[in-house]
């Protein structure tokens, strides 16, 4: 099962660990593992990479970033594999991010001379760079007839949970995903809230776009690790999130409803 239609699929900068996750994903399709075992196995990863960062292994640590974000793509991939598209599994997946992202960013505080207000900005300007991503990644996704519909471009509504899966879970899961997620929602809404009426977006907007992207946001983090740039990346969080005007301003121009 594709997530986009065969014409909308580009280049994605920030999905580099698809290739590794499908072949994993392949490996657990017979056995008893399921996306949510994946999910926790991605969670697992983001932690040792803290602990990494802690102690000083800033290589080690960046080798579990970028692990955490191949496992990322797997629970998915599995999902798809197997069938079993799960509200359960998608919002999990959402609300194990923005933790492990606010997790990662004051691990980084708190080895480096950043103040905690700067950190606390660059973890919303990273939100913000994401939801960015995600809202004009969903819209092309929601024009696959028949494809995955576990992602909504307006989610405010618990959906209906699919027969394997607990309808409490769902609204539980969903309820936290709001209260997490809604602010950065609303505000990508408001600066663009046309973009969903747009018919398609082209190849080479969304591969830009994808700079965005939490695996890219990761892979970066996970190079100016070693390169001892601890220092700069609170920084440079927050200075990267100007291109998102950029970008709204790129779709408003050239790419009209």
């Amino acid at each position: 099962m594709s997530k986009l239609a065969a014409q909308d699929k580009f280049l994605d900068l920030s999905d580099y660990g698809r290739p590794v996750a499908t072949v994993f994903a392949n490996q657990l399709k017979d056995t008893r593992f399921t996306p949510i075992h994946v999910t926790l196995l991605f969670g697992i990863s983001g932690i040792v990479a803290i602990f990494c960062i802690l102690k000083g292994y800033y290589f080690l640590a960046g080798v579990f970033l970028i692990l955490k974000s191949v496992i990322d793509a797997a629970d998915g991939e599995l999902a798809r594999i197997k069938q079993t598209p799960s509200y359960t599994g998608r919002y999990l997946d959402s609300v194990f991010d923005i933790i492990l992202n606010f997790m990662f960013l004051m691990t980084i505080c708190y080895v480096s001379k950043a103040t905690i207000w700067l950190t606390v900005l660059a973890f919303i300007c990273i939100q913000l760079q994401g939801t960015l991503y995600n809202y004009y990644y969903v819209i092309l996704r929601n024009k696959l007839v028949g494809g995955d519909s576990t992602s909504k471009i307006f989610e405010y509504k618990s959906p209906k949970a699919f027969p394997h899966e607990s309808q409490k879970s769902v609204d539980i899961l969903f309820g936290i995903y709001t209260i997490v997620y809604g602010v950065f929602d609303r505000i990508i809404h408001f600066l663009d809230s046309d973009a969903h009426k747009v018919k398609s977006f082209p190849n080479w907007f969304m591969t830009l776009l994808s700079i965005y992207g939490l695996g890219f946001q990761l892979l970066i983090i996970a190079i100016m690790l070693p390169m001892n740039l601890i220092e700069f990346i609170i920084p440079f969080f927050i200075i990267y999130t100007c291109l998102i005007f950029v970008l709204i301003g790129i779709r408003k121009m050239i790419f009209k409803v």
